[in-house]
């Protein structure tokens, strides 16, 4: 297979554009997609400072090298869970980001739940009934609040995750399922902030899972390969593995179904845009963060029980 640019062998096959390009233009494809795809949903504008959510594995330190490579002000951060089971993942997972910072001399903010708040996310998990069955919901609220917490604290203007079209598309497939409008409603590439919640703005979303695993090989990028190991049999992955199934006889089947929501949820939700279809917020009487809950937030909630333990 050929590079469509150069002619030279192809490294990499885009199965949904039809698409092979050798080492050197699909690292230039990929980097100009992602610059196209922050212009085009206006996800970060000039002058802003971005604070990118990162995790030690591939997808996240793709990111955060295609935006040193745009020269745009991006800062790191990352949150030690204290998640370790046969391997110490956190730690390892920390190493990484730390190490791909210094190569770069890029400034990374560390968080230790464990130390800043009394448990790490395992045994948080395990005080709530909700947290034994699905320590994952425990964790996204631990993780929503510190990462919205960095960056109005360091004065960001946006806040980027490394979402890929994978993530997208299974939980769009789990909202359709289920039904769930409210989530439908606000499920967009971009997240406006507004009272005290900074700009969320997913880059990465029109990726697929191996385009950015390509790009982070490519580029000869040091990531954790292990997933987390409380991720084993999450509904996430059931979902993922039923549109990969799909994918592999329709390839850009996942792309499309994405693509034709975004269009489509201005007419399903036609008297709701971003900002009406979140949810009222006011300040958590104990944190300040912005909260829905009419009482302390969850997270005050999660934190207050184990530090009163």
């Amino acid at each position: 297979m050929k590079c469509r640019k150069c002619r030279q062998p192809a490294v990499h096959h885009l199965r949904q554009h039809r698409l092979a390009l050798c080492r050197e233009h699909y690292l230039d494809w990929f980097v100009e997609q992602t610059r196209r795809t922050i212009v085009r949903y206006g996800m970060s504008f000039p002058g802003e400072r971005i604070l990118v959510a990162v995790s030690g594995g591939k997808d996240s330190l793709a990111l955060w090298d295609v935006l040193w490579r745009l020269d745009f002000p991006a800062d790191g951060l990352y949150i030690n869970l204290g998640i370790r089971g046969e391997i110490p993942y956190s730690d390892q997972s920390q190493q990484s980001a730390e190490i791909f910072a210094r190569e770069r001399n890029l400034n990374l903010k560390i968080v230790q739940v464990e130390e800043s708040y009394g448990k790490s996310i395992p045994q948080l998990a395990e005080q709530t009934r909700q947290g034994k069955d699905r320590p994952c919901a425990v964790c996204g609220t631990v993780k929503r609040h510190i990462m919205n917490q960095a960056a109005r604290d360091g004065g960001y203007s946006v806040l980027m995750t490394a979402h890929n079209l994978d993530d997208e598309a299974a939980v769009l497939l789990g909202n359709s399922l289920n039904w769930n409008f409210d989530l439908l409603a606000r499920q967009s590439p971009v997240l406006p902030g507004r009272d005290g919640l900074v700009r969320k703005a997913k880059p990465f979303c029109r990726f697929y899972e191996r385009d950015t695993a390509a790009y982070t090989l490519l580029r000869g990028i040091a990531y954790i390969e292990e997933e987390c190991p409380f991720s084993e049999g999450s509904q996430s992955l059931y979902y993922k593995d039923v549109l990969n199934r799909m994918e592999a006889d329709r390839p850009g089947t996942k792309l499309q179904y994405y693509l034709t929501f975004l269009q489509a949820r201005q007419q399903l939700f036609p008297n709701t845009n971003l900002e009406e279809a979140t949810t009222a917020v006011h300040p958590c009487p104990s944190c300040g963060q912005p909260t829905s809950s009419a009482g302390i937030c969850s997270f005050c909630r999660l934190v207050g029980t184990s530090l009163d333990n």
